[in-house]
């Protein structure tokens, strides 16, 4: 999944908060294996960061929906939050993307084994 550079990303269903937006593109982040930035088009100045669990989390291993996994979307992308000290990232909501389609999903976990704000490279549940 780190190989890529520049795609664009279609979402299955809006995320949260974001229903108005429907075209993004993910690009790699120079320097940084596996650190991405997911931009919005359309005028929207969004820009998300997203790590790819495998480099970050690599014990992070959700069930990911057979649905999903059917649609190639098998690589896990976490959300992060570059907030004030140590970044975080999201583990109840996760990405699953098809690296190669570009189509994406925002899973909610029903868990509560999930933090929403873990520490970017800390012991993963």
């Amino acid at each position: 999944m780190s190989t890529i550079t520049t795609m664009p990303v279609t979402f299955t269903t809006p995320m949260p908060g974001l229903e108005s937006l429907d075209s993004f593109t993910l690009r790699s982040v120079d320097g940084a294996l596996g650190l991405f930035a997911l931009e919005a088009h359309g005028g929207a100045a969004l820009r998300l960061f997203l790590a790819d669990a495998v480099v970050y989390a690599p014990g992070y291993s959700p069930a990911i929906p057979p649905d999903a996994t059917a649609a190639g979307q098998t690589t896990t992308l976490l959300v992060v939050n570059p907030g004030d000290g140590k970044p975080t990232v999201n583990l109840a909501a996760p990405l699953v993307l098809n690296p190669e389609t570009g189509l994406c999903t925002q899973l909610i976990l029903d868990s509560t084994a999930y933090p929403l704000q873990a520490e970017l490279g800390g012991k993963q549940p």
